[in-house]
């Protein structure tokens, strides 16, 4: 058998049929139920207390900020009420002796003196004005404060729309004391021993962000049901029906929420949809990237979709055909008739024989590969694994591959999207339905809109194609459903999108 043939084997082991997708969606409705009902399950479904979407006509001046790991990002967003707004920002460095401080109180103080820094430089007016009221003794509203969306991009324990409680510290920061501690009164307190006009509105999860952000720019009348990242990591957070929350019920500890529009945005964190493995798709390479990963049995959606992991799952395929002494990849026998008529050869320190050595950007590099004898996956195969004078056949046999893998991707991504617009009811029969597809244009009332952001969805090849082809495949969405989803980018959820929650919450306090 031939080496083509044998990357055929190969990709053929990463193939989602149509009966399976069908499968996933309704496992993975399920366990959004599950979910919705009690903590502790798959699918973590965490309320957010968030309760309404921007339409596009908010106007106003928002602050946000995120810490999001090594750096700290301050906002200010001017929604111009057109569907577009305008955006101010800078960015500093969190000193790393700050990163593992002794107290809480210090990393939250230089947070609250950066956006002290920002107000000043970006709306010197406005600071101004208020601390002479201050000094004036004259009265100061709520009106006088900027709102502020909070984005922290670590675990917690959210009771509230702008309190949460710290599990834990990722990403290299380790302040003991601030563990179980209320992170947006922490910040609260430092922002008011500087005497700042602002008011922590709105603790905010990115995904939640990519939601509004999409919501407040999309095109058309309906507010956005989903927004998903598909990008390093994968999550989605979506617009339920408050009475389906059921666990919010039961929860011990919750702050207040505004119940009026029956609706809260449901943070699924589906990167850990069916840990148990009772309807994903396995092959040896998935089993061997997970047994040698930092959290086996965790996230085992995300490890199968997300940008992080695609590389590995690529860099084990190739390794097990490298070693499989009955394939020609990279073998004299297949390189032999190569450009430059010498061996291939793969370096010793070659990224391949490392964990995580193969970037997703090379999978986007492979996957598009047009060139004449794939000479750019070729000379990418040199320049970024080791692999020098690689044959043409070799280069086709990565790319086969490579499609397969990310087309798995995109096929799951789909099982996630499908399962969130069946599981709401956004798809049912209207009126609209009896209208001829061909003879007039889906109306617009009916689409349902999905706002995405992250490198996988946004510059993979295809990407979106293969999540609109699988889409078409699940029974309750079909052709005629598929066309009635609109997929849309929304960038920046964790500063346009915070700014949004903020601006939300701060309507309903008005109400």
């Amino acid at each position: 058998m031939g080496l083509i043939e044998d990357a055929r084997d190969v990709a053929r082991e990463f193939e989602i049929s149509s009966a399976a997708v069908n499968k996933g969606v309704k496992e993975f409705i399920r366990q959004m139920d599950e979910g919705l009902q009690e903590t502790g399950k798959s699918l973590s479904q965490i309320p957010t207390y968030v309760t309404a979407v921007p339409n596009g006509t908010e106007k106003g001046v928002y602050l946000a900020v995120d810490l999001g790991g090594t750096n700290f990002r301050v906002c200010s967003i001017k929604l111009n009420g057109d569907t577009t707004f305008s955006l101010t920002q800078s960015k500093v460095a969190i000193p790393r002796e700050l990163m593992v401080a002794k107290t809480s109180q210090e990393l939250f103080s230089f947070l609250a003196k950066q956006i002290e820094s920002f107000l000043k430089t970006h709306h010197n007016d406005h600071f101004e004005e208020y601390h002479q009221r201050r000094k004036a003794g004259e009265p100061v509203t709520d009106d006088h404060f900027f709102k502020l969306g909070f984005t922290f991009s670590f675990p917690v324990h959210q009771i509230g729309i702008n309190k949460g409680y710290l599990i834990r510290w990722t990403k290299g920061f380790d302040i003991a004391d601030a563990i179980g501690k209320d992170v947006c009164g922490l910040l609260q307190a430092e922002i008011d021993a500087l005497h700042l006009p602002v008011k922590v509105a709105a603790l905010v999860n990115d995904t939640v962000g990519t939601l509004m952000a999409r919501s407040y720019t999309s095109p058309g009348k309906t507010g956005t049901l989903l927004g998903a990242i598909f990008g390093t990591g994968t999550n989605g957070a979506y617009v339920e029906k408050l009475h389906k929350v059921i666990k919010l019920q039961k929860m011990e500890e919750q702050g207040g929420y505004d119940d009026s529009t029956g609706n809260m945005i449901v943070n699924t964190e589906w990167g850990s949809f069916d840990n148990q493995m009772s309807v994903l798709p396995n092959t040896p390479y998935d089993d061997e990237l997970d047994k040698e990963s930092n959290n086996p049995g965790i996230q085992m959606f995300e490890k199968r979709v997300s940008g992080m992991f695609l590389g590995e799952v690529l860099r084990r395929a190739i390794l097990g055909m490298i070693k499989d002494g009955r394939t020609e990849l990279f073998k004299d026998e297949s390189s032999g008739t190569n450009d430059i008529h010498s061996t291939c050869t793969i370096a010793e320190d070659s990224p391949l024989y490392r964990q995580w050595g193969i970037d997703t950007s090379f999978l986007s590099i492979a996957h598009e590969d047009q060139s004449q004898g794939y000479r750019i996956t070729r000379q990418a195969l040199s320049k970024d694994l080791g692999v020098d004078a690689a044959s043409s056949e070799d280069a086709e046999a990565i790319k086969i591959m490579v499609e397969a893998i990310g087309k798995r991707s995109a096929r799951l991504s789909a099982v996630a999207i499908g399962a969130v617009i069946i599981s709401t009811g956004n798809l049912t029969l209207t009126a609209g339905d009896a209208v001829d597809d061909e003879q007039k244009a889906v109306l617009e009332e009916e689409m349902v809109d999905i706002g995405v952001d992250g490198s996988l969805v946004e510059y993979y090849p295809g990407f979106e194609q293969y999540i609109r082809e699988a889409l078409r495949e699940i029974e309750e969405i079909g052709a005629k459903g598929e066309k009635r989803i609109r997929i849309g980018i929304a960038k920046d959820g964790s500063g346009v999108g915070a700014a949004l929650i903020a601006l939300v919450v701060g309507e309903r306090e008005r109400e």
